[in-house]
């Protein structure tokens, strides 16, 4: 699902951070050893077809290596 992210990421928490994570290794291997973490919030996003609304966004994230993986969860109306 494309989707864009309008302003800011609110209320991002933690999940799980570095052997909690189900796919670390895949991670390591695709972008690099790191201290990964699992992280979502919520955020205003623009759909494909251009319906702007809030979800509630995960994706993945280390330090010098920046935000990947980014997949909506939920849609909050």
């Amino acid at each position: 699902m494309y989707f864009e992210i309008i302003g800011e990421i609110k209320e991002v928490e933690t999940i799980a951070v570095g052997g909690r994570i189900r796919d670390i290794m895949r991670l390591r291997k695709e972008y690099g050893p790191g201290r990964w973490r699992k992280m979502k919030g919520i955020a205003k996003v623009r759909l494909r077809s251009g319906r702007i609304c809030y979800a509630e966004i995960h994706w993945y994230e280390a330090h010098g290596i920046g935000r990947k993986k980014m997949k909506i969860k939920r849609f909050w109306e």
